[in-house]
């Protein structure tokens, strides 16, 4: 009885393809027409992660590389709070406009998402976030980069100052313009950085 259910209903679903009238429609990627730029960016991952030229590259390898180079000469040229306002003075168009939708809603989980999962600035720097209701945790991006390259003399600036004195000021200064507070993980060796909702 359910295989003659079955067959029926493939008939009608035949029939309604067949008179173009049907809603059962071929699967998506939503990269229709794109397929060159895919194709690329597959291309660009794979040669990046074959790169293990002095250390495994990451996809991240280039971000991290020239965030590195920016905080080092901040910090040669001792610019470093200079270099922190400068960024949030840039993002705050951005970030006000999440604030304003955070005052529309009363959402303030719209901060975090905003400042994490919303921002490439972030997804493409940090590979991995987790993400649970008022908090975002991940691994810190730099010790990789930063280890590989100190054996060369190119860097000397540490992941504590990274997360002292630019990451955390950046951090508030970008919540404080979406008029929300969050708090910021002290430094620990083991990397794990945790951004919160204050209550």
């Amino acid at each position: 009885m359910a295989h003659a259910q079955h067959i029926d209903d493939s008939q009608q679903l035949a029939e309604v393809v067949k008179k173009g009238k049907s809603s059962f429609k071929a699967a998506k990627t939503g990269f229709e027409g794109r397929e060159d730029e895919v194709g690329k960016a597959v291309q660009l991952a794979l040669k990046t992660l074959a790169n293990s030229a002095g250390y495994k590259h990451e996809m991240n390898d280039a971000l991290v590389k020239a965030r590195l180079q920016a905080m080092q000469f901040a910090k040669d040229m001792n610019l470093m709070k200079e270099y922190v306002d400068h960024d949030v003075k840039t993002m705050r168009p951005i970030n006000t406009r999440v604030g304003q939708v955070i005052g529309n809603t009363g959402d303030t989980e719209a901060a975090l998402v905003g400042l994490t999962e919303r921002t490439a600035c972030h997804y493409q720097l940090v590979l991995e976030t987790q993400s649970e209701p008022g908090k975002r945790t991940w691994h810190s991006p730099w010790k990789t980069v930063l280890d590989a390259c100190k054996r060369m003399d190119m860097f000397s600036i540490t992941e504590k100052e990274i997360h002292e004195e630019w990451f955390t000021p950046r951090i508030l200064g970008y919540a404080k313009d979406m008029g929300v507070d969050v708090k910021v993980s002290e430094w620990n060796d083991d990397g794990i950085v945790t951004i919160e909702l204050a209550e």
